[in-house]
C-alpha cells in the first residue's frame, strides 16, 4: 500500500542543493568527466577522503553516475549511507531501476520513498509510472494516479503521457482517453501514445480515428499508425497511409522506412521496395544496421536473393539481425549451404548467436536435407552457448528428419523433446507421414493431433487431407465437419503479384479481376500448351471424393496460376514474374509452373508459405525437395 496523500502534503519538495563547498567544487567535474564502471570506487573513495560523503549534491551526483554507466548496484551501495536521502537521491536510483529495467524495484523504491514521508514530485510521479506501464501493474499505477490528484500534479503533461501509456498498455482505453481528453493541447505526441496502444490491442479503427483527429501530425506520428498496420498485417494499409504521408509532405525518418520495408516483405512488394531504397539513398538516411537489416528481410521475401546479398555485403555496420536477416533470406530461398557459411562468419565476427539464428540455420538444413549439420548446430546451442532449444527449434530438427523420410526416427525424437511437442510439430510430422505414404505414423500422430485442443484450422485440413490421400472420405468428412462445430474456418487459399506498382490477389476460381476473361483465356492456352510438353494434372493431389474432370479443373483454377496468367498478359515478354502465395504451393502446381516457365521463356519466382521456388528453364530452385 502507498501512504496516504495527506501525510505528503505537508512535507517539503525537492530540497535546494545548489549549496556547494570548495572540496564539492572539486569533485563535481571529476565525477562528470567519469568514463568508465571501474573509476567509480576510486571516485568514491576520493569523495569520502575529501570529508564530501555527507553532502547531498556529491552523493547525488554519484547516484546518477552509477546509473549513467549501469552500475545499480554500485547505485544501491551509496544510496544506503545516505543518512537523511531526499527525492533528488531517490529519482536518481528511481531512473537508474527503470533505465535498467527492473520496473519491480522500481515501483518497490518508490513505496519506500513515500513511506520515508517524502513528498513525490513530477519527475518520480512520471518514472514510477512508466514502471508501472512497462509491467501492466494497474493497481499500483492507479495508486500513483489517486496520489497525483491529490497532490494537485495532474496538469503536468509529462504525468499525463505516462498516465496514457499505463492505462494504454493495460488495455483500460476509456481510462486513456479520458485522459487524453482532459489534455489542453491534443498534440500528436499525445496521440501518438494511444494509437501505439490501441494498434498493440489490434483496435486499427479506433487507433485511426484518433490519428485523424490530430490537425498537426509529425513524422513520428505518422510512422505509428503505418507501424500499427504493418503490426496487425495490413501492409496495403500502410503503404496507402505512406502515400498519404508524402502527399502532406512529411519526412519519413529511418523507422517509417523500416516499417514500410517490411509492409513491403509482407506483400513481396519488390518494386516499392526498391523505391524505398532509393530514397534512403537520395535523402542520405542513415544505412545502419537497423535500416539495413530491413533491407535485406525485404529483398530476401520479395524474392531478390541477389539485391538482398549485395546490400549485405555493402553494409559496414553489421550486427546480429543483420545476419539472421540474410541467413533467413538464404534458406527460405534454398541456399542452404550458404545461410551455413554466412552462420559460420558470424561466428568468426565475434558475434554471439540468438534464438533466430538458429531457428534459421536449422530451417535451411531442413530445406535441404543436412541432417548431420543440423544436428550439428542444434547440439551446439546449449554445449557452446547455453540457449536452451525451444518448441521452434525442435520442430525444425522434426522437420529435418521427416523430410529425408525418417519418419519413426522423427517420431521418436518428438517424443523425447524436453518440451510437450505442439500441433506445429506433429503437423510437420504428418506432413511428411502424407508425402511419403506412411500411412500407420500418419493415423498415429494424427489421433494425437485430434486429441489436441490447439490444433487450427490448417491442422484440421491436414488431418482431412490425409485421410483423403488414404481413400479414407468418411474419416476426412468427419474431421471438417468436426471442424465446421468448432466455428474453425479454412484460410483460403490466396496470391498476389505486382504489376505496374498495384498488387493484384487472386483466390480459387476468382473471377473478380477486370481482365478476368482474358485471364482465363490465357489460362486455357496454357494447359493446351503444357499438355504438349507432357504434362499430365496430379489429380491425386485433389483430395475431395470428386469426379475425375472436377478435380482437373480444381486444380486448373488454384490461385497462383491466376497469378502467373495475369502477369504474362500484363507485362513485357521476359519480365520476371513474382507470386506470392499465403500456403503451399501444391504439387501438381509446381510441375505445370516449371514447364510454364520454361515454354514462355520467363523466370517465375513463387514465395509460398514455407520458402521461395525459382523456376528457370524447366527446373525449380529446390530442386523438387519437398
Amino acid at each position: 500500500m502507498l501512504l496516504p496523500t495527506s501525510q505528503l502534503a505537508a512535507v517539503p519538495s525537492r530540497p535546494n542543493l545548489s549549496s556547494r563547498s570548495h572540496g564539492a567544487n572539486q569533485l563535481i567535474p571529476l565525477l562528470r568527466s567519469c568514463k568508465s564502471i571501474g573509476q567509480i570506487p576510486q571516485l568514491h573513495a576520493r569523495v569520502i577522503k575529501a570529508g564530501q560523503d555527507r553532502n547531498p549534491l556529491v552523493l547525488f551526483k554519484m547516484l546518477r553516475l552509477c546509473s549513467k554507466l549501469s552500475s545499480v548496484d554500485y547505485a544501491l551501495q551509496v544510496f544506503e549511507t545516505i543518512l537523511d536521502p531526499d527525492v533528488y537521491h531517490y529519482t536518481a536510483l528511481l531512473e537508474a531501476h527503470v533505465a535498467l529495467a527492473s520496473p519491480h524495484s522500481a515501483i518497490e523504491l518508490y513505496l519506500r520513498m513515500v513511506g520515508e514521508q517524502i513528498r513525490p514530485d513530477a519527475i518520480v510521479i512520471a518514472c514510477v509510472l512508466k514502471a508501472c506501464a512497462s509491467v501492466s501493474a494497474l493497481p499500483d499505477g492507479r495508486q500513483v494516479h489517486c496520489q497525483v490528484v491529490k497532490l494537485d500534479l495532474g496538469r503536468e503533461r509529462r504525468i499525463k503521457m505516462r498516465l496514457m501509456e499505463l492505462y494504454g498498455r493495460c488495455a483500460q482505453f476509456e481510462d486513456a482517453k479520458l485522459v487524453f481528453g482532459e489534455m489542453p493541447e491534443r498534440d500528436a505526441v499525445a496521440a501518438t501514445i494511444l494509437v501505439c496502444s490501441l494498434s498493440d490491442h489490434g483496435l486499427l479503427e479506433e487507433a485511426r480515428a484518433v490519428f485523424d483527429s490530430v490537425l498537426d501530425k509529425d513524422t513520428v506520428c505518422w510512422t505509428a499508425m503505418i507501424d500499427g498496420y504493418v503490426r496487425n498485417g495490413l501492409a496495403n494499409a500502410a503503404l496507402d497511409l505512406f502515400r498519404e504521408m508524402q502527399g502532406e509532405c512529411v519526412r519519413p525518418n529511418e523507422f517509417t522506412v523500416v516499417c514500410i520495408l517490411s509492409a513491403c516483405s509482407q506483400l513481396g512488394a519488390l518494386e516499392l521496395g526498391r523505391w524505398v531504397h532509393s530514397y534512403v539513398g537520395k535523402n542520405k538516411v542513415r544505412l545502419n544496421s537497423f535500416v539495413g537489416s530491413a533491407l535485406v528481410d525485404m529483398y530476401a521475401k520479395s524474392g531478390s536473393l541477389e539485391e538482398a546479398l549485395v546490400v549485405f555485403d555493402e553494409m559496414e555496420e553489421k550486427d546480429v539481425v543483420t545476419y539472421n536477416s540474410m541467413i533467413a533470406g538464404l534458406a527460405m530461398h534454398g541456399r542452404s549451404n550458404e545461410a551455413v557459411k554466412v552462420y559460420e562468419q558470424m561466428v568468426r565476427d565475434g558475434l554471439r548467436p540468438t534464438q533466430l539464428t538458429f531457428v534459421g540455420v536449422l530451417n535451411a538444413c531442413s530445406h535441404s536435407g543436412l541432417v548431420d549439420v543440423g544436428f550439428e548446430v542444434f547440439e551446439s546451442m546449449a554445449k557452446d552457448y547455453g540457449l536452451e532449444p525451444r518448441m521452434e527449434h525442435y520442430g525444425c530438427m522434426v522437420d529435418l528428419l521427416a523430410r529425408v523420410g525418417r519418419l519413426e526416427e522423427a517420431y521418436e525424437f518428438a517424443k523425447g523433446m524436453r518440451v510437450e511437442p505442439d500441433h506445429v510439430v506433429w503437423s510437420a510430422l504428418l506432413s511428411a507421414c502424407k508425402i511419403h505414404g506412411h500411412r500407420s505414423l500418419g493415423e498415429k500422430v494424427a489421433r494425437i493431433l485430434i486429441d489436441s485442443e490447439a490444433a487450427d484450422s490448417g491442422t484440421f485440413v491436414l488431418l482431412s487431407n490425409i485421410y483423403s490421400s488414404f481413400g479414407k472420405w468418411k474419416e476426412a468428412a468427419r474431421i471438417r465437419a468436426n471442424m465446421r462445430g468448432k466455428g474453425i474456418l479454412k484460410e483460403p487459399g490466396c496470391s498476389s503479384i505486382q504489376v505496374d506498382n498495384e498488387i493484384h490477389e487472386f483466390l480459387l476460381g476468382d473471377i473478380r479481376h477486370p481482365r478476368r476473361k482474358e485471364i482465363y483465356k490465357k489460362l486455357e492456352d496454357l494447359n493446351g500448351v503444357v499438355r504438349q510438353q507432357g504434362f499430365v494434372p496430379a489429380k491425386d493431389v485433389v483430395l475431395q471424393d470428386i469426379e475425375e474432370e472436377e478435380k482437373e479443373w480444381a486444380l486448373a483454377i488454384h490461385s497462383e496460376r491466376l497469378a502467373i496468367c495475369l502477369g504474362l498478359i500484363a507485362t513485357q515478354p521476359g519480365t520476371t514474374l513474382r507470386i506470392v502465395k499465403n500456403l503451399r504451393v501444391c504439387s501438381d502446381c509446381h510441375s505445370m509452373i516449371k514447364i510454364v516457365a520454361k515454354v514462355t521463356g520467363r523466370r517465375i519466382v513463387v514465395r509460398d508459405r514455407n520458402r521461395f521456388h525459382h523456376f528457370e528453364d524447366g527446373s525449380c530452385s529446390c530442386g523438387d525437395y519437398w
